[in-house]
């Protein structure tokens, strides 16, 4: 089975339906990049009317999990993936729709190669940016990934 945006998407709907029903969606899946994007809306938003920390970071974490399991089922092993540490920054107020992206796909390939080629537990940093309408950076978000071969 190929990962693809509309198979992400129905993921989430029965895996992390708080995601899904907070509106993050996949929108475009390759093998270097995963774009995801979510709208403010009532439902997503803080007291102070922008989009919760939470919500952002949710869709910040789809971007390099998505990119992960896509690697992952490509590479034809049974790798376990896990978020060991994560952080985030927030820079203007997230209102309207924002799109986060990931870009690294080709540092999961090196983790995967070199777990697969040591047997050892591997960890790869992945970074996501939030994006408003007016191409303004609202979050940067950071998660430490660890990859290892199962036996």
């Amino acid at each position: 089975m190929i990962v693809s945006p509309r198979k992400l998407n129905t993921f989430l709907l029965f895996k992390l339906p708080s995601a899904y029903f907070c509106g993050v969606r996949t929108t475009a899946l390759s093998d270097t990049t995963c774009v995801v994007s979510v709208k403010h809306r009532w439902f997503n938003q803080n007291p102070f009317k922008s989009m919760f920390w939470a919500v952002q970071g949710m869709a910040a974490e789809l971007t390099t999990g998505a990119l992960v399991m896509s690697k992952i089922k490509s590479s034809g092993k049974n790798i376990s993936m896990l978020v060991a540490s994560n952080n985030g920054s927030f820079t203007k107020k997230a209102t309207g729709r924002i799109t986060f992206t990931c870009n690294q796909g080709e540092d999961i390939d090196d983790a995967i190669k070199k777990a697969i080629e040591t047997g050892e537990g591997q960890t790869v940093w992945l970074n996501s940016k939030g994006i408003n309408k007016d191409g303004v950076q609202v979050s940067d978000f950071n998660f430490e990934w660890t990859l290892k071969v199962k036996s």
